[in-house]
């Protein structure tokens, strides 16, 4: 395991026990951001939160509500790449019926006890947690009818690899639909060297163009980023300030 990924599971089992004990917690280290945290408030509306466990909405991580943006239906199969405390996966699980199934992956122990104590509450049958990396997904060829993922695959030092392993595990026609933090222009070396700042969903941002090209080796066909929230000037570290935003990115596997 890189230096890189050992700081991020350190940091995101922290993140489970503070929800676990009642505590607060946003996208990356607080000391990087004030508590009114711009990556992640204000992402799901009440009608969503009120179905779910207190502890699932305490241990959210986003930047966006991709489980809502993908548009499920009744009877898809969903992943969740990175899927920390289940808040996605149980969304999904509620979008796609009983008839469909919602997995969420992480590699983080803490983050899979507690989604999986978050499931026991929800009573939701159709979820199944696994444990592993988004690198190397843990499901057959083509099983998947859409692949979600909310504010992670920033964090991966190998999003080619990612890439394609996402467009492996789809069916053909499968649906890539993630929230992910996305940068427009030049990034100071010293910001993307920060290896705190990877983990506060900063420093690992892929720039919106070579995000498209990466998709596009991959093989997705039909894709698009769609900013959803803008972070303003002051937001981040300095270094970081409006060079980044979160966005929606859709893609296809090919029929």
């Amino acid at each position: 395991m890189t230096p890189i990924k050992e700081v991020i599971k350190e940091k995101y089992g922290q993140a489970a026990l503070r929800a676990t004990s009642g505590g607060s917690t946003c996208c990356g280290s607080s000391s990087s951001r004030g508590s009114a945290d711009p990556i992640t408030s204000n992402l799901y509306g009440g009608d969503e939160t009120a179905l779910l466990p207190q502890e699932a909405v305490q241990a959210s991580l986003g930047c966006g509500n991709p489980a809502a943006l993908a548009e499920l239906r009744p009877g898809e199969t969903v992943l969740d790449l990175g899927s920390g405390g289940g808040i996605d996966v149980l969304l999904s699980a509620r979008r796609v019926g009983p008839t469909g199934k919602a997995y969420g992956l992480d590699m983080t122990g803490e983050m899979l006890a507690l989604a999986r104590e978050n499931q026991r509450k929800s009573g939701l049958a159709n979820v199944e947690f696994l444990k592993g990396e988004i690198e190397d997904i843990p499901l057959p060829d083509n099983s998947v009818d859409v692949i979600i993922s909310n504010c992670v695959i920033n964090l991966s030092v190998d999003k080619d690899r990612v890439f394609q392993e996402a467009f492996r595990v789809l069916k053909p026609g499968g649906r890539f639909a993630v929230s992910d933090i996305v940068t427009r222009g030049e990034i100071r070396p010293e910001v993307r060297e920060n290896v705190l700042l990877w983990v506060g969903c900063i420093a690992g941002a892929l720039d919106e163009s070579e995000y498209k090209v990466k998709l596009a080796q991959a093989g997705f066909r039909n894709i698009s980023i769609e900013p959803t929230r803008v972070y303003e000037a002051g937001a981040f570290p300095p270094g970081a300030d409006g060079a980044f935003y979160s966005g929606f990115v859709r893609a296809n596997k090919p029929e």
